[in-house]
């Protein structure tokens, strides 16, 4: 048999821990409901300790930049969990306390009872602890400073290819501060931000430190800014305390040490890097610079290494970026709404904020009337338009305000006046503003077209202009649309305007007149002007291109204050009224490009005249006497083309073709700045190149000797420093174009003539010559001496062999002959030059051509042209029948296949 084993326990310990395992168990039934009580309270107040934890850790994370420890966000999300339990817990709870009996002391499930008792009490500790552990000093600290914060972004519509030229040069070595500038709306901020998100999916060192300055900066927000960024870890109170010079150098002395790129956003000036405290981005640091502004001017003052101009979005990407915010669905419902959606997109003229604001609200339009009525609404008062007046022209007047003055604001406002799309000369423009009082007085020409040219790169770099070319500049439809906002007093500006342009009116609507200080009905249907409108402040009347036949006597009547009347370009306008004499304000009046045979003796009244246009008025062909020379403050007088249809010879009066009297007239304008003139006689021509004066304004020469001239002196017209355009037209024996290359005592005392010419004495402004119907001319060797001409025609001359012959100028100076001619010649015409052989003996490059037109020059069988000239300008067109063409003698079959693809032949079939 085996061992046993035997284990003696005294009785009272065995009955001892039966007694206390029984009581235990007792206990949880027994104190159920005391148990439950307690845990309730202990949840609520667990519940309170966390909310006011998680409040803690909020204003730390959005007010401080904090971010919350780890031990905090552990125990919210413990405290979380285990208040998910008692909840869960308690749902049971009802049922549990009506098992209990006998006051609570039994239940009728024991076992039951005893178990959730036993749950009750573990959880009531556990909150009870947790509770405990629940007191934080601190909730949240500094974490790492991240590269790059993402930006709130939008997808881009049609804005890639600018972004990808960014993103290209962004990345170059050798640029280290880059401009983005542009008008208002236009994107700017949109792909600075694509800018910056892109450095997320880069790989990069940089830290991106994104700050928008605004308007209404100061160095100490922008330093503010760049703190938050950066995180100094100077205390708020400590940093408020300290001073501009203090700040900066805080700012230094981090970011010296990191390789950064600081993204500035809507700058509006200079801003001195130095002073905020940026270390200057250079090869040695490796950071880079990035900011948008409006103004190219604040490209300049930045010292950028790469400037880019944001542009409106091509049609195609309008119509793309205008579909997605109107919607598919507003565009189908109708077969009517596509097209006028089409028209309502071209009026936002590419401004991605105009686009986006009127694509929006377009999108609940469903019927094709509704569409056709915000097309008129946009056309004729673009601020009433839903979000215009209040969302996209106070965002667009931010570069109105900030203009350099008030005289500048009104020059920007005047701009307005001319139809959509109209390139406006910028000439014209200055002396519109002369007349209106809105220059400085100057006494001569450099000194006004200064200050006008100055107000005019200002508007362009302000990206309120844009440029058409050298000479023309353009208001962009919805910065046009702002401009009227503003001057018809919807921003209760000191401005009235009335303008009504390209919208087929017949009536010039006077009764509207009244108040109004500023009109213009350019390019509408108006046929006669009639009544007597009373307008006590009416300074401008711009009628240019309508279908004026007459102006009645009595309309001039009541309109004391008219300083600016157009009448331009209305060529069924034959005569004046003699009562536009009352219009004794008058200072501008421009008739060119009108049929009127006739000006009213009462011309004269017009003590106030500065400006006078009488070009093109081929049969105005006599003025009466001492009109001219009663325009005593007369500063510009255009009287190019004008009274050339008449072949009458009259010596006796004034006549506009160019006589001596006219001339003499002339002589008598003290103040004249800017002269146009046609010549007829050889008398008149000497006399006009004795004034020093006149010879100083002459700025257009039409000469037409009908059978007078025989050989033309051009070394006396290069007197004319400022002569920008020459006509010579039906000079029939006119033979030769000479030079002389005297010195000037060696000249006759009755003839002036130049000095031993040298580069300084050619024709430097000479910019356009024609000639026509010259039919004893050869050559026009003279043109050798025009180093700036852009235009050249030639039209009509029988006998013309060679436009220039060098062995004409044989005795010319060495640097003369080393000139290269037609160096910026842009367009080249010669039609009906029957003996043309040659344009020049020698290739040239021809760097600016950009078209050449040829017809009826059947012996001109050779081009002074090598392939490199496709190179320089690839969009070159040469215009041609197509026989003379293959007939064309090239160099080689390499240079007639680079010019193959210039060649237009079907321009000509349609003339």
């Amino acid at each position: 048999m085996g061992n046993c084993i035997s284990i003696s326990l005294p009785f009272d310990a065995i009955f001892s821990n039966c007694y206390q395992s029984t009581v235990a168990q007792a206990t949880y039934v027994h104190n159920l409901k005391e148990n439950l009580k307690a845990l309730k309270k202990a949840s609520e107040e667990l519940t309170d300790v966390k909310i006011g934890l998680v409040r803690r850790v909020r204003i730390a994370e959005e007010e401080d930049q904090l971010t919350c420890l780890e031990t905090v966000q552990r125990w919210i999300s413990r405290a979380e969990a285990l208040d998910n339990e008692v909840q869960e817990l308690l749902q049971t709870e009802s049922e549990e306390r009506n098992r209990l009996c006998l006051w609570g002391c039994c239940s009728k499930n024991y076992k039951s009872s005893y178990k959730y008792g036993k749950r009750v009490l573990r959880k009531l500790a556990e909150v009870t602890d947790l509770k405990g552990e629940g007191v934080f000093e601190v909730v949240a600290e500094r974490g790492p400073i991240a590269l790059v914060v993402e930006v709130p972004d939008e997808p881009t519509v049609g804005m890639e290819p600018i972004f990808d030229l960014v993103w290209t040069k962004l990345n170059e070595e050798d640029v280290r501060i880059m401009g983005l500038y542009g008008m208002g709306g236009v994107g700017k901020t949109t792909l600075l931000r694509k800018i910056n998100n892109n450095f997320l999916n880069s790989q990069n060192e940089y830290h991106v430190i994104w700050v928008v300055v605004s308007k209404d900066h100061t160095i100490e927000k922008i330093q503010n800014s760049i703190r938050e960024e950066i995180r100094l870890s100077c205390g708020e109170d400590t940093w408020k305390k300290k001073t501009c010079q203090q700040k900066s150098k805080d700012i230094f002395n981090v970011l010296k040490k990191k390789k950064f790129i600081l993204l500035l956003d809507d700058i509006w000036e200079r801003i001195d890097l130095v002073e905020v405290g940026i270390p200057s981005p250079n090869r040695q640091n490796g950071s880079k610079l990035v900011f948008t502004t409006r103004s190219m001017e604040v490209c300049s003052s930045m010292s950028v290494d790469k400037q880019v101009e944001v542009k409106c979005l091509s049609w195609e990407e309008s119509w793309k970026l205008f579909q997605e915010k109107v919607g598919k669905e507003a565009l189908s419902v109708h077969p009517d709404i596509l097209h006028l959606a089409k028209q309502v997109a071209k009026e936002c003229g590419g401004l991605p904020l105009a686009l986006t604001t009127i694509g929006r609200a377009m999108a609940c339009k469903r019927t094709p009337q509704e569409w056709n009525y915000a097309i008129q609404i946009l056309k004729n008062s673009a601020s009433s338009f839903s979000g215009m007046g209040d969302k996209v022209f106070p965002l667009l007047k931010f570069s109105y305000d900030n203009l350099s003055s008030e005289k500048v604001r009104s020059c920007f406002l005047y701009c307005a006046l001319f139809p959509e799309d109209w390139g406006i000369v910028r000439d014209d423009l200055i002396y519109k503003w002369m007349c209106e009082g809105l220059l400085d007085e100057c006494s001569d020409f450099e000194s006004l077209q200064g200050q006008g040219y100055t107000i005019i790169g200002s508007l362009l770099y302000a990206c309120l202009l844009e440029e058409v070319n050298e000479t023309r500049v353009k208001m962009h439809d919805v910065i046009r649309d702002m401009a009227l906002w503003i001057a018809c007093g919807c921003e209760k500006a000191d401005h009235t305007f009335l303008v009504k342009t390209n919208v087929e009116l017949k009536e010039p609507m006077i009764e509207r007149w009244t108040e109004v200080e500023r009109i213009s009905l350019m390019k509408n249907r108006i046929e006669s002007l009639s009544g007597s409108p009373s307008c006590p402040n009416l300074s401008t009347l711009f009628l240019q291109e309508n279908k004026l036949r007459q102006v009645r006597g009595s309309f001039f009547k009541f309109i004391p204050k008219l300083t600016v009347l157009d009448l331009s370009e209305n060529e069924s306008l034959t005569r004046l009224p003699k009562e536009i004499s009352k219009l004794v304000s008058l200072q501008y009046l421009n008739l060119a490009s009108t049929s009127i045979k006739e000006l009213p003796g009462e011309l004269k009244n017009l003590k106030m005249m500065k400006y006078l246009n009488l070009d093109s008025l081929d049969d105005l062909n006599v003025i009466p006497e001492g009109v001219i020379s009663s325009f005593s403050w007369l500063q510009v007088l255009h009287m190019f083309w004008c009274g050339t249809s008449s072949e009458e010879m009259v010596e006796d009066r004034v006549e506009c073709g160019g006589n001596e009297l006219l001339v003499q007239e002339l002589e008598s304008l003290k103040h004249i700045m800017t002269l146009g003139v046609s010549i007829k006689y050889v008398t008149a021509l000497d006399r006009l190149l004795t004034s020093q004066m006149l010879l100083n304004s002459t700025q257009s020469l039409l000469l037409h000797f009908e059978s007078t001239l025989q050989f033309l002196n051009l070394s006396t017209l290069s007197r004319m420093e400022r002569l920008e355009k020459l006509v010579l037209r039906k000079c029939s024996r006119l033979e030769e174009l000479n030079w002389e290359w005297k010195r000037r005592e060696e000249c006759s005392s009755h003839v002036p003539s130049p000095p031993q010419c040298s580069t300084n004495d050619l024709f430097l402004s000479l910019c356009e010559v024609r000639v026509y119907y010259c039919h004893n001319l050869k050559e026009l060797t003279g043109l050798a001496f025009a180093p700036n001409l852009q235009r050249l025609t030639v039209c009509i001359c029988s006998a013309v062999e060679e436009i220039i012959r060098l062995e004409k100028l044989g005795d010319a100076p060495e640097e003369v002959k080393c000139l290269q001619p037609f160096l910026k010649l842009e367009s080249l015409t010669l039609v009906y030059l029957r003996k043309l052989k040659n344009i020049y003996p020698k290739p040239l490059p021809f760097p600016c051509l950009k078209e050449f037109y040829v017809r009826n020059c059947e012996e001109l069988k050779k081009l002074p042209v090598g392939s490199t000239v496709t190179k320089m300008r690839p969009d070159l067109k040469i215009i041609g029948y197509e026989s003379w063409w293959n007939e064309l003698e090239w160099e080689d079959e390499t240079t007639r296949d680079a010019f193959l693809p210039c060649f237009d032949a079907n321009v000509m079939m349609q003339m």
